[in-house]
């Protein structure tokens, strides 16, 4: 059962929650989707004063001359260390000095900031691995000791990832009766009921005629684009696309158009001159255009502008792929997604991608579109016959997690032929046309040996978490900007990018944020997944942390964040005291 009131700060560790704050107050929920009597409008991106730039630019030139000059000296008179660097024995360098450069000089002096290892369930909590570097992090050596820290740099965003509960029993049920893996590929003998059960309630949860799921979230991008392109064909990118789709893209041997990010002019104007020249030499016309953009970008945050691209997708008829990675299960008020959020009928885009590693707790990817294009994606992809196919433990993650945002509706009575199904009658047939948004999946779409309790079954708790998601992003935003930082994205987004901009910065707010009495485990990220002046904490709220969870981050980042200087943000200031106590009316002013 819930509390009635939420817990304290300081009953923040104690064991029953460290996976999941229990939250009764009502006040304390939101729902994400997209106003309509406001116009779509992406926040514009702020500058830091000009004394900023320059302090980051002159430390990455400092770095990068006494990176050089330790490199040149140390090849003459320390060549023992250098050997990986310069030809020895008859044989080449394995690298590159200036291939290696930013690895060396710059990324080991943060390397304990980076891949931190924890240890038990990325809840609210997480446990945090001791160690510590007497050599400038060239080796790490573990002391056996555990820290517990508030955990805001996980992609557990509805909290389904956890130890105890329907989730775990059916994943250890799942175990039981199938093994842990499938030993085999989708196209070989590696394919069982549960994928085939999984893939129909994907397309059902979507409102799609058919899904194909994929064991690996970055090989759904990589392996099935090019099973939609070819040569005369043009592929038209988004700037800031996931380093998945570039690889998928660059395999499939289509042409490739790159516009602004998340710019509609700049797409609009691409697409008329590329439609008016046609191929390259030849001029004649392309076999297909496809778009394709994320509906949330994982580093920026930013939110794409969906109805703005359907509508160009009306007017100029090219076909659209959209990403959604981070926005599945976290935005929408039914958790379907950029769609949902927009409330755009699912059948307005081509190609639905997604992952399994964010809003469902487990791991793998899915493409869904119409019933031809996934038999052809069967065949034509490299996954199929080549990637093992997902382990049973995980597809069963996957469509609890999935049965628990829809719900399920009440299974008739069983039967002798019930209780004793053949296979034939536990596969689940894709549906033959696409609805909008169904309701609550029929319980005959899960195994017959998923038992889900009341809560989930009925899709309060899921609807609940989503709520509380929606609440802790949208807080932990704004809270930010009214503090006085910078902050990239959209105000509904899980991922809260908080920019540092210094390379030098970025080690510090880690190593502050891990030495509070209460310590917080956050990611920073620089180059290459951003620019080098553009340095920033990634912050990612989940459904399982409480208002007080969210306050004892913003309160952190006030403190650290005066320290540091990172307060440039022009957006009306206000005091943490007051931020924590008007958070409610806060969030309802966006």
């Amino acid at each position: 059962m819930n509390p009635h009131t939420p817990p304290t700060s300081e009953q923040v560790f104690t064991t029953p929650h460290t996976e999941f704050g229990h939250c009764a107050n009502e006040a304390y929920r939101c729902v994400s989707k997209h106003d309509y009597t406001k116009p779509f409008q992406e926040r514009a991106i702020e500058k830091p004063p000009l004394y900023v730039c320059f302090a980051t630019c002159v430390s990455i030139l400092i770095l990068y001359l006494l990176g050089r000059l330790r490199d040149f000296f140390g090849k003459r008179f320390a060549k023992s260390h250098f050997t990986h660097l310069m030809p020895h024995n008859g044989y080449a360098q394995l690298n590159s000095d200036l291939e290696s450069f930013y690895l060396r000089r710059i990324k080991r002096r943060m390397d304990d900031c980076y891949g931190q290892p924890i240890t038990g369930v990325p809840g609210r909590t997480v446990l945090i691995l001791d160690r510590y570097s007497p050599d400038y992090n060239h080796t790490q050596i573990y002391t056996g000791g555990m820290t517990r820290a508030l955990n805001i740099s996980s992609y557990n965003y509805l909290a389904f990832s956890q130890g105890r509960g329907s989730w775990a029993d059916a994943v250890a049920e799942s175990i039981r009766r199938y093994g842990v893996s499938s030993c085999g590929t989708r196209l070989d003998s590696g394919s069982n009921d549960l994928h085939v059960c999984a893939e129909a309630l994907i397309a059902y949860f979507l409102g799609t005629e058919d899904a194909l799921v994929c064991s690996m979230g970055f090989a759904t991008n990589s392996t099935f684009i090019p099973g939609l392109a070819r040569k005369g064909s043009l592929i038209i990118s988004d700037e800031l696309n996931h380093t998945s789709m570039r690889v998928g893209i660059q395999q499939s041997g289509a042409e490739v158009r790159i516009f602004k990010h998340n710019d509609m002019a700049s797409l609009e104007s691409l697409l008329r001159e590329v439609i008016s020249q046609g191929q390259p030499k030849t001029h004649r016309a392309w076999k297909k255009i496809l778009v394709i953009v994320e509906g949330l970008y994982s580093m920026e945050g930013t939110l794409v502008n969906l109805p703005r691209i359907v509508e160009l997708k009306q007017k100029y008829k090219f076909y659209l792929y959209v990403d959604e990675a981070h926005s599945i299960g976290s935005l929408g008020s039914r958790g379907r997604g950029v769609t949902d959020y927009f409330n755009i009928p699912p059948g307005s885009i081509d190609v639905l991608m997604g992952t399994f590693s964010k809003g469902f707790g487990a791991a793998g990817g899915y493409i869904s579109g119409p019933k031809s294009l996934i038999d052809a994606l069967r065949l034509r992809s490299h996954s199929g016959p080549y990637a093992e196919a997902i382990t049973p433990s995980v597809i069963a993650q996957v469509v609890v997690s999935m049965a628990s945002i829809m719900g399920v509706t009440p299974a008739p009575r069983p039967t002798k032929s019930m209780l004793f199904p053949s296979l034939d009658s536990s596969i689940v047939a894709p549906k033959e046309s696409a609805e909008e948004f169904p309701g609550m999946a029929p319980a005959s779409m899960l195994p017959m040996w998923m038992n889900l309790r009341p809560s989930l079954a009925d899709g309060s708790e899921a609807r609940m978490r989503m709520r509380r998601l929606a609440f802790n992003c949208r807080y932990l935003h704004m809270g930010l900007k009214k503090l006085g930082f910078i902050v990239y994205g959209h105000v509904s987004s899980p991922i809260v990018p908080l920019l540092i901009f210094s390379p030098g910065k970025l080690c510090l707010f880690v190593r502050m944020m891990r030495a509070r009495p209460i310590p917080i485990a956050v990611v920073v990220v620089a180059h290459p997944a951003t620019s080098f002046t553009t340095g920033r904490a990634r912050l990612c709220p989940s459904a399982s942390h409480t208002k007080e969870d969210i306050d004892i981050v913003l309160r952190a980042c006030d403190e650290v964040g005066g320290i540091l200087d990172m307060k440039h943000g022009s957006c009306e200031r206000w005091g943490i005291d007051e931020v924590c106590e008007r958070a409610v009316e806060l969030v309802h002013s966006v």
